[in-house]
């Protein structure tokens, strides 16, 4: 490797101060609006707006209209931020940025009617396919429910998964807000303000340039011209996986600030310990939590640098580097849940009332790692399948 090439690859690594600092400024207010957001089941719209002043939810957006064109690992990092705030907010506001950044990816008649007349368009979206695509001159007849949809509250438009006619049915369609309702469904535990509810589509023309098939955008064949754009270029579910699981970092940094403030005097019960500082098992449980959480960040930045390095580059992700990323979203959130429980027993039962702060930190970070794309046990499978030479059963 030159010099040359170094620098490059240190200036791919390294995310944007500016755009991180951004997010840092916007913990407070995260924090403060958190309660109400759960309450109301949706991020409240004080902090939705000041997300969208600062630019959040267009950081993978390309520059030409007037997005950041951010690099992942910048993107992670913002979410990592924002997260530490509130996980419900750094769950809408991650899945909104990468929404928003892959709209960009569609054809270019599509991209200028999400961005053209609104630049500062916001836009959600699941993969799950709706119920009904009927084939009709010039486009697609579309109905169906969709739920867990994040953020659909706040959503200018939304990428919906929809089955085709042909051997190749999955795509994703553009829908506009005003096709769809939204039917409460989303009564969880944990991650409650995330809105995750059902969008309901009734009957709804899709024209054929608001549709990509999953499995072009797969292996990074979208159809946007702008093929220098960063987006243009990004492996699809590689992007997905890691931008989930960016929330649980910020949520584990968030349970060890608040460990590390309050812990150290704390008296340990039925101890001769006053102080749970002097405690050989608070020790090893603060360090514990702590090392898990260093391993989960460096592997979702050697995650980002993969990403970012092949699209920089106009180079598609290898199948074992995907395979591997897959793999390794689910290491992390193994560590992160595990970090967090010797968090929660260190810091004692009183942790888990309703109160407490932690007590949501641990709710919300036990719903997050139960999404499909970060279940640990199936992308072991897949790496597991592709390094024995085998052909994975899940999309990659």
């Amino acid at each position: 490797m030159t010099a040359t090439s170094i620098t490059e690859l240190s200036d791919i690594n390294v995310p944007d101060a500016e755009l991180v600092a951004r997010a840092a400024n916007l913990v407070p207010l995260v924090r403060e609006f958190a309660a109400q957001g759960s309450e109301a089941r949706r991020v409240a719209p004080e902090v939705v707006t000041a997300l969208e002043g600062a630019g959040l939810f267009r950081m993978l957006v390309p520059k030409r209209y007037g997005g950041m064109g951010a690099s992942l690992r910048t993107a992670v990092e913002v979410t990592k931020e924002i997260s530490r705030g509130d996980g419900s907010t750094g769950w809408v506001t991650t899945l909104m940025m990468v929404g928003t950044g892959f709209a960009s990816t569609f054809s270019e008649q599509a991209q200028e009617e999400v961005f053209g007349s609104n630049p500062l368009a916001k836009v959600a979206g699941t993969f799950s396919p709706g119920s009904k695509s009927e084939r009709v001159d010039g486009g697609y007849l579309i109905s169906g429910r969709w739920p867990y949809s994040s953020g659909s509250f706040a959503a200018d438009w939304a990428t919906l998964g929809v089955l085709l006619d042909g051997d190749d049915p999955m795509a994703l369609a553009l829908i506009p807000a005003e096709a769809w309702t939204i039917e409460p469904t989303w009564f969880v535990a944990g991650m409650k303000g995330t809105g995750s509810d059902t969008i309901v589509v009734e009957d709804h023309f899709v024209p054929e340039h608001r549709v990509q098939r999953l499995s072009n955008m797969l292996t990074s064949n979208f159809l946007s011209p702008y093929k220098d754009d960063r987006m243009a270029n990004v492996a699809f579910n590689a992007v997905a996986a890691a931008i989930l699981i960016a929330p649980q970092i910020g949520l584990a940094r968030h349970a060890l600030e608040i460990t590390l403030a309050k812990l150290p005097g704390k008296p340990v019960a039925y101890t001769m310990y006053s102080n749970a500082k002097d405690s050989p098992t608070h020790q090893l449980a603060v360090a514990k939590a702590a090392s898990n959480l260093h391993m989960s960040e460096l592997l979702l930045n050697r995650m980002c640098l993969d990403i970012d390095t092949a699209a920089d580059a106009g180079e598609k992700l290898d199948l074992p580097t995907r395979a591997r990323i897959r793999n390794d979203t689910g290491v992390i959130a193994e560590l992160i849940g595990q970090a967090i429980d010797a968090l929660m027993t260190a810091n004692g039962a009183g942790s888990f009332a309703e109160a407490n702060v932690l007590n949501q930190i641990w709710r919300d970070s036990e719903i997050a790692a139960r999404h499909a794309f970060v279940t640990p046990e199936i992308g072991k499978e897949a790496y597991g399948r592709v390094l024995m030479g085998l052909e994975p059963t899940i999309n990659l």
